[in-house]
């Protein structure tokens, strides 16, 4: 008597979830509210620069300490980095797939006049995406580790941003990538909401507000200390 096959076997479910079009969707929306909720706290911390040097070194020195006892000098720093590097990384793949699979799925061009009018934050999602991850690299070689700034001290952040923003290309390095922040903020926000759920016509207009508000503030409240130390405010 034959044996009966053996049943296949089931994909765990988060690799299930993973591989399907609205989990990807999912975790972009997921890492990228992670993203806005960072940015804010990091602008605000940004802002402390206003106070002068010893404020702001000792602020940063602070971030240091969150979490002692229990955590050891700048653990929760590193902590706090490798989640958002593997949130970056989820990011992206995902959205890269979830790119491929709409082009994949789709593969006749749209004829001309044929195509859904998109917002200009939409079309440039896909570049400002990558600006931005490129912005990355460069902001942690060049304010985090240093090796991007000719006049880098360790331990010395206030004298590291005024630093680094008298130099004009850096500065225009940054307006860049921060202008694509918050096109992509602003778009990103509300298709994020979308993902999960948050759909209704009075919600969508009020979370596209919100999304506007957000992008304008957080790329407004970064952008106000290069031009703080460029106009010679913060010295």
């Amino acid at each position: 008597m034959a044996l009966a096959p053996a049943p296949p076997r089931r994909r765990p479910a988060l690799v299930t979830f993973w591989r399907s079009t609205i989990g990807k969707k999912a975790v972009m929306a997921v890492t990228g509210l992670m993203f806005v909720a960072f940015l804010f706290v990091h602008m605000a911390g940004n802002l402390k620069v206003f106070l002068g040097p010893q404020h702001f070194d000792d602020y940063a020195a602070w971030l240091r300490t969150i979490g002692e006892p229990v955590l050891q000098n700048a653990w929760y720093l590193s902590i706090q980095r490798t989640v958002l590097l593997i949130a970056l990384v989820l990011h992206v793949v995902a959205a890269v797939q979830l790119s491929k699979r709409d082009r994949q799925a789709r593969p006749v061009k749209y004829a001309h006049g044929q195509r859904r009018k998109a917002s200009f934050a939409t079309h440039t999602m896909r570049w400002g995406g990558a600006t931005l991850a490129l912005y990355i690299v460069w902001h942690i070689l060049d304010l985090t580790v240093g090796v991007a700034n000719q006049d880098f001290r360790d331990g010395q952040p206030y004298h590291n941003i005024v630093a680094d923003f008298q130099v004009w290309w850096v500065n225009l390095i940054y307006i860049v990538a921060l202008l694509m922040l918050g096109l992509h903020i602003n778009h990103g926000f509300w298709s994020a909401a979308q993902t999960l759920g948050i759909t209704s016509k009075t919600r969508d207009r009020a979370l596209k507000t919100v999304g506007s508000v957000l992008a304008v503030v957080i790329t407004g409240g970064f952008l106000i200390v290069p031009i703080a130390v460029m106009a010679g405010w913060v010295a």
